[in-house]
């Protein structure tokens, strides 16, 4: 069994910055994906990018590569989401995501873990 724990959310002004972060601990297996997604109200769940443990391989939604970078610390199987330049539409529930496998997706059928999720909400 593997624990996700989303931290770093909260309320922000547009332009404004926020940095999130998603613990694993458990039984992480060696190689895995963990992902960021985000989920608005009435909408579906959208994906925003995961990264490979440990390689590092990524994957990006292309919208999100200039205000939004993933990073990781695999000694403490954490990954972070650095979030710039918010704008009123990126409010929104943010999970974090875990596939026991070595090769990023962005559907959500195909990840193993889910945290519960932080909120965003970013004030125009």
């Amino acid at each position: 069994q593997v624990q996700l724990l989303e931290s770093g959310g909260g309320l922000v002004q547009a332009g404004g910055s926020l940095r999130l972060s998603c613990a694993a601990s458990g039984r992480t297996p060696s190689r895995y994906t963990m992902a960021w997604f985000r989920q608005a109200p009435g909408k579906e769940r959208d994906f925003i990018v995961a990264i490979n443990m440990p390689d590092s391989i990524t994957l990006y939604v292309d919208s999100m590569k200039a205000r939004f970078t993933v990073s990781r610390d695999n000694a403490k199987s954490t990954v972070y989401l650095q979030m710039n330049n918010l704008e009123a539409e990126d409010t929104a529930v943010y999970y974090c995501a875990l596939r026991n496998n070595g090769f990023p997706t962005q559907l959500v059928k195909d990840y193993d873990y889910w945290g519960q999720g932080t909120q965003v909400t970013v004030s125009s």
